[in-house]
């Protein structure tokens, strides 16, 4: 053992022992594993961070969560910043000051240029206080106490759009007219994100009136008209200081869709018009601007008609009008950027067509009218349209567009009477329809043509019982004989029949809009012409019959470009309508209408080629109708009755020294000169049709057996067995019916020598002379009818309208 204090007894240094307890490294039971220095350990009594294993590693720690949190936050910050420093407040959009748009026939030839746009800046003193709020409540509620941007809206309005809601803008007043003078119309991002910016720095330069300015006289509110003093004038025909808190709100109204909303140029919008006009009226009161009592004193301020510029009288207006509405209502061009002009655009229109259908109306319709009595409320629309390509070739909208501004032919406010009947039996064979007693409906089907007779109810409990014109009985008469006469009775059960869900089903498919006025809420009335589609809808219905049921929607463009650049128009792929034996057995019995001697059509002869077609006359003759084609050309004309002071719809009765005006008269005239000179020079074609199965293309004789007519209430027999009529006989339609497809009769030559009235079933006509009339039609059909007319009251015109 060693002396030395500072040597153990092995001869090793020694140490005192705190030092050697210090020296020590913990053991595994101690402060933490073995071999683990201090500080690993956190010291004597600390713990060691478990490792974190399997899936426990792919979810981030609240470190890395605030972390990522604060980087986004830093990204988003700095981007802003940047932008808000990048993005300069740039110089007036040179397309706020719009040029012309020009407009092109088929050939290249120009129908007109559109003007220069109407603006008139004044200043935010001279727009009234009420009209200031009318569009605040239209349009950004909280424009002075937001901020120039409301991004809230803004990710609303995206997600609305994502998730198919519809366009949403989420734009503030301030946006707007960014949008409007500083930048333009594109929805791009990078539009929408100079939007963002130049917005937020003119909100801190200018104050909230100068925006306000600003918006008010660049905002366009259709009729070409920019901004607040030029709405004024064109609706109102007033200055801007000038208008009245209803005013104010009605051009409020048009900020958010103009030419849908102008209620002058689109009668059938009212009520969209007027709701949207309720709702900013409504948005003042919220906000304390208008009292309750004010707002229940105001009136709907209907606008005064349009003042169009005379670069686009006559038809060239109409044809400029009705490409702009083809262009936005397929959303091919919004609104402002078309007004804001630049676009050079080819239409559909053949000059030559259009010549010829200005020509037959003059001639035939036009000539003949004086410039008082009923003479002044005679208007008249037609289109007509290429079945093969759906192009539309040529439209009368009016006597004049600077004297007449609404067009006549794209108007939706007129019954359209019987020519909605060819949909009714289209549907009946598209959906193998029966009649009440089991009977396949086709042209030879016997029904009850008696005036007045109930209809069989479709088991919804519709009940109605529709006068025959002139209120004449036919007895058991075919399906084909009942459309040559535009028999009521006949349709009014047939639509019960088949369905009216189904009529409608069908009619839309031809190509009448399902948001027609008029054609959801007529029920079992609807099989007679109680909706209120265009003339260029109907148009576009008969085409589809024409091209065998493929319906090619129709088009007004066929090219368009601005700045050398196409414009891309929408795909317009024909599909299938009804059938083609549907609209081939459809064209059958029209072809009767116009070839058969006791048709209402027969006027259209003068044609002088093959065709098929429909009369048409409105409750009270307040319009007159005729629908006809032949295999390369559809054309429908209507003659309306409107009262030009009023714009109220009025009867024909006594236009043009007539006592009536039907669908057999003026229309079916204007449809023959027409058609003759529009297809002068083509060879006619005759129809190329495929029936449905067992039935003749050449329509089969009345009856001449008492059999029960179809409709008549009787169960379909259980046995099957044909059912029988009171006497035991069968039906008269055959059980077996000859197949395969003879050949169409040749076309008659001779021209009729009168021309019978056609269908609607209310007739006031203005003479007693008419009694004489209906009581001798009554007694001994149509020929007791002439002479009964012509022995009371000397109407030689009645028999031939």
């Amino acid at each position: 053992m060693s002396d030395d204090p500072q040597q153990d007894g092995k001869g090793g240094p020694r140490v005192p022992g705190w030092a050697a307890r210090s020296a020590a490294p913990p053991s595994a039971g101690e402060d933490g594993p073995a071999g683990a220095g201090a500080g690993a350990g956190g010291g004597k009594g600390g713990k060691s961070r478990p490792k974190r294993t399997g899936w426990r590693r792919v979810i981030p720690t609240w470190r890395m969560v605030v972390g990522g949190f604060l980087l986004v936050l830093l990204l988003i910050a700095g981007g802003l910043a940047a932008g808000y420093v990048l993005v300069e407040i740039p110089a007036a959009n040179r397309a706020a000051q719009a040029q012309s748009n020009v407009y092109l026939y088929a050939d290249g030839s120009q129908i007109a240029r559109d003007g220069k746009v109407n603006r008139e800046n004044v200043p935010l003193a001279q727009v009234p206080k009420t009209t200031q709020e009318a569009v605040l409540a239209a349009e950004d509620r909280d424009f002075y106490s937001e901020s120039a941007v409301d991004p809230v809206a803004m990710l609303r309005a995206a997600w609305n759009t994502v998730t198919g809601k519809g366009k949403q803008s989420g734009s503030t007043i301030t946006q707007q007219y960014v949008k409007n003078y500083y930048l333009g119309q594109e929805q791009t991002l990078t539009r929408k994100a100079k939007e963002f910016f130049i917005s937020i720095k003119l909100d801190r330069e200018r104050s909230k009136s100068e925006i306000l300015e600003g918006y008010l006289n660049t905002s366009y509110y259709g009729r070409n008209a920019y901004g607040i003093q030029a709405a004024a004038q064109a609706y109102y025909s007033k200055n801007s200081d000038q208008l009245s808190t209803a005013e104010g709100a009605y051009l409020a109204t048009l900020l958010n869709a103009p030419s849908a909303y102008d209620v002058a140029a689109h009668p059938e919008n009212r009520q969209r018009a007027l709701d949207r006009w309720n709702y900013v009226l409504d948005g003042m009161v919220t906000k304390k601007w208008l009292s309750q009592s004010e707002r229940a004193a105001l009136t709907f301020p209907a606008p005064g008609k349009a003042k169009p510029p005379t670069g686009l009288s006559g038809q060239r207006g109409y044809l400029v009008e009705a490409v702009r509405d083809y262009l936005t209502n397929n959303k091919i061009i919004d609104d402002q950027t078309l007004a804001a002009g630049g676009y050079r655009i080819t239409t559909t229109i053949d000059k030559k067509r259009q010549d010829a259908l200005v020509k037959a109306v003059d001639d035939k319709l036009m000539d003949q009218l004086g410039t008082s009595g009923p003479d002044r409320y005679v208007r008249a629309g037609g289109a007509s349209v290429d079945p093969a390509t759906g192009n539309v070739v040529a439209m009368y909208g009016g006597i004049d567009y600077a004297k007449q501004y609404v067009n006549s032919a794209t108007r939706r406010d007129y019954q359209v009477g019987s020519i909605f009947k060819p949909i009714v039996f289209a549907s009946a064979v598209a959906n193998n329809a029966t009649t009440q007693d089991g009977r396949r409906i086709t042209p030879n089907t016997v029904y009850d043509g008696t005036n007045k007779r109930e209809v069989v109810s479709d088991g919804k409990g519709t009940r109605f019982a529709p006068e025959n014109e002139d209120n004449r009985s036919y007895g058991p008469i075919t399906v084909s004989t009942a459309t040559d006469k535009s028999v009521n009775a006949v349709y009014a059960q047939m639509g019960m029949d088949v369905g009216t869900q189904k009529v409608k089903d069908t009619a839309v498919a031809l190509g009448v809009p399902k948001d027609t006025p008029s054609l959801n809420s007529s029920q079992g009335a609807i099989s007679l012409g109680t909706a209120t589609p265009s003339v260029l809808d109907m148009t576009q219905v008969y085409a589809t019959l024409a091209n065998h049921g493929r319906e090619q929607a129709y088009s007004l463009v066929t090219k368009a470009t601005k700045g050398g650049e196409n414009v891309e128009l929408p795909d317009r792929g024909a599909k299938t309508a009804v059938p083609r034996n549907a609209a081939d057995t459809t064209t059958s019995i029209l072809r009767s209408v116009i070839e058969s001697p006791g048709g209402t059509g027969s006027a259209a002869r003068a044609a002088g080629r093959p065709a098929a077609g429909k009369t048409g006359t409105a409750e009270k003759d307040k319009a007159a109708w005729f629908a006809g084609y032949t295999p390369d050309l559809a054309t429908v004309v209507a003659v309306l009755g409107q009262d030009p002071d009023t714009a109220a719809q009025k009867s024909l009765y006594g236009a043009a020294g007539r006592p009536r005006i039907n669908g057999g008269g003026f229309p079916a005239e204007i449809w023959a000169q027409y058609t003759a000179e529009a297809l002068d020079g083509k060879p006619a074609k005759d129809f190329d049709l495929e029936m449905e199965e067992g039935v003749s293309e050449t329509p089969s004789e009345e009856p001449t057996t008492s059999g029960e007519p179809s409709g008549a209430g009787s169960a379909p027999p259980t046995d099957g067995t044909p059912s029988t009529g009171p006497t035991g006989a069968p039906p008269t339609t055959p059980t077996t019916r000859p197949t395969g497809r003879p050949s169409i009769p040749p076309f008659p030559t001779t021209q009729p020598t009168t021309a019978p009235t056609d269908d609607f079933p209310t007739f006031e006509p203005p003479t007693g002379g008419a009694e004489g009339a209906i009581g001798g039609g009554r007694g001994g059909g149509i020929g007791g009818g002439m002479g009964g007319m012509g022995g009371v009251g000397g109407w030689e015109d009645f028999a031939n309208p």
